[in-house]
């Protein structure tokens, strides 16, 4: 197998895909399924302990804070999923081909 079809393979093997990180927000973005998918590990941490904070003391009326927080942040997380995804394919494209 040449040098370029193992490139490609390669590729096709550990790309990211749009269509799943847009699932992940959509049914998980609240605990940041989208962001540990995209590789964003800390403020994926960060958005599931707001998440179950939020909802812990939602009781108290506090939670509802940290629950609009973490709302309006996932709201913007859909506008920038596009640029995390072709970021990352581009840079493992420039990696394979290096």
């Amino acid at each position: 197998m040449g040098g370029d079809a193992r490139s490609l393979m390669l590729y096709e093997a550990n790309k990211k895909s749009m269509g799943v990180a847009y699932l992940l927000w959509f049914f998980l973005g609240g605990m940041g399924g989208h962001r540990f998918y995209c590789g964003r590990t800390g403020s994926a941490v960060a958005q599931l302990m707001l998440t179950v904070f939020g909802l812990i003391l939602a009781a108290v009326g506090v939670g509802l804070v940290l629950l609009v927080g973490v709302g309006l942040w996932v709201l913007v997380d859909a506008f920038l999923i596009p640029g995390w995804i072709a970021g990352h394919n581009n840079l493992l494209a420039h990696q394979l081909g290096a």
